[in-house]
């Protein structure tokens, strides 16, 4: 089938879904956009990108061209050939998968599936949840799949605030519950791609999704644990070890320690796939705890700025701390898991009080019981706090000023490295110098 002059529908217009439409839409097909969400499809209506990666020019363009309209309703699935959906899937507090938006969303379309219909899900989930959400409501749809509609799975594959890989030079992994599944989801997304990668089933590509970020749960988990380790026996740099082991040309990969994982999909993955694992009485005590590890880092980063705030003279419940950053990775405005939250909960929960931020990309925000706004970032500003956490290193701030006028930093990105030589008022996560006695400020 050909889909340049097709109808195709996205549900889930976040971070994977309107760049995706947009994408399509700029290659020729004609786009339903679907989202509950209000407050987004006014946005888009107005041609405003709530979207890093995305500008309001680029989004504007596809809507002045008719090649992209938006919508609160399912049912507009019925007047499209083909399904795409990106919707979230969280975890719950207690680290079981929560399916319930896709759960929702095939539900609410289901009354909408007819014959010729293809739908594709490219939501992160376990192994089976294509097969097992779709297929039945396509089924009871009287539709024959492989034969009279098509159902796959396609993991989104997206680096928030990367230039370097967009959707034209990174392959998509693709898997159909038949091989004229998975072709004809290979011809609908070979559109934006130059490299679909077929696979023989969507529980394979299900898997080599939760492979992907597993991967680099583990291998940052390891790297934050040998970083606590060169604190706890002091000298030893963590960062100047991983530059060393990266000369090897073989056999190494690098990872860098960090206060936390951010993002949607490394922190949630690995218990998707735990949890599943349980259903064939495996338990996958190594991937658990690894992210474990991982989810501990604000809390030893608090405990570092505990440490650092022992040594003013300034109580505690007085003193002032600033964190530096509150997206989740550098030079973009995406909160999402973002360690700078994690980090400001641990510290009230220690009884630091008066915490405060700075992000150039995010001028506001609301998390959950917490908010803020950023404040101005000059050297006078900076005398005023007892502790500065560097928690994001964007690429924008002027990090010598920063280490010249505070009074202690507790640098979690190796922030330091940019400075010159001859700074004694700070921390470094796995910079081995916990437990060592210093001057608190200049």
């Amino acid at each position: 089938m050909g889909y340049g002059n097709n109808k195709l529908s996205i549900i889930g217009l976040g971070y994977v879904g309107l760049p995706l439409a947009v994408e399509f839409a700029k290659n020729g097909m004609n786009i339903v956009g679907i989202d509950i969400d209000e407050v987004k499809i006014e946005k888009i209506n107005n041609n405003e990108s709530y979207i890093f990666d995305l500008s309001s020019e680029e989004l504007a363009a596809v809507i002045a061209q008719g090649r992209l309209t938006v919508t609160t309703e399912l049912s507009a699935v019925k007047d499209t050939d083909s399904i795409i959906i990106c919707v979230p899937t969280p975890v719950t507090v207690h680290k079981t998968p929560d399916v319930s938006y896709i759960q929702n969303v095939v539900d609410g379309i289901a009354p909408y599936l007819r014959k010729g219909h293809l739908v594709i899900l490219r939501s992160t989930t376990y192994p089976g949840a294509t097969r097992e959400f779709i297929v039945p409501k396509m089924e009871a749809a009287g539709i024959k799949i492989g034969t009279d509609g098509h159902v796959a799975f396609a993991p989104e594959r997206v680096d928030p605030g990367s230039e370097k890989f967009t959707f034209n030079n990174t392959p998509i992994v693709l898997g159909g519950i038949t091989k004229k599944c998975t072709e004809e989801a290979s011809n609908l997304m070979s559109m934006i791609t130059n490299d679909v990668v077929k696979v023989s089933s969507p529980e394979v590509a299900e898997m080599a999704k939760l492979l992907e970020n597993i991967f680099r749960s583990v291998n940052i988990a390891l790297i934050n644990e040998m970083a606590m380790l060169c604190d706890r026996i002091g000298g030893i740099d963590i960062w100047e070890v991983v530059r060393a082991a990266s000369t090897k040309p073989f056999g190494f990969m690098k990872f860098n320690p960090g206060p936390g994982i951010g993002g949607h999909c490394i922190q949630i993955d690995p218990y998707y796939l735990s949890w599943k694992a349980k259903e064939y009485n495996f338990y996958s005590d190594f991937i658990e705890q690894a992210a474990k590890t991982n989810e501990n880092m604000p809390h030893y980063v608090a405990d570092m700025t505990i440490q650092a705030l022992s040594m003013s003279a300034t109580p505690l419940p007085d003193c002032k701390v600033l964190i530096i950053g509150v997206a989740y990775k550098p030079d973009i405005d995406d909160l999402r898991n973002s360690p700078g939250i994690h980090v400001w909960e641990a510290l009230l929960e220690k009884g630091v009080k008066n915490i405060e931020y700075h992000d150039p990309f995010v001028p506001t925000f609301k998390e959950g019981s917490l908010k803020g706004e950023s404040i101005e970032l000059n050297g006078d500003m900076l005398k005023e706090f007892e502790c500065v956490i560097i928690i994001t290193d964007h690429t924008s701030i002027d990090w010598q000023m920063v280490f010249d006028n505070s009074k202690f930093i507790v640098d979690t990105r190796n922030a330091s490295s940019k400075i010159k030589e001859g700074i004694s008022n700070y921390y470094s996560l796995g910079g081995g110098q916990l437990g060592k006695n210093g001057t608190f400020g200049k």
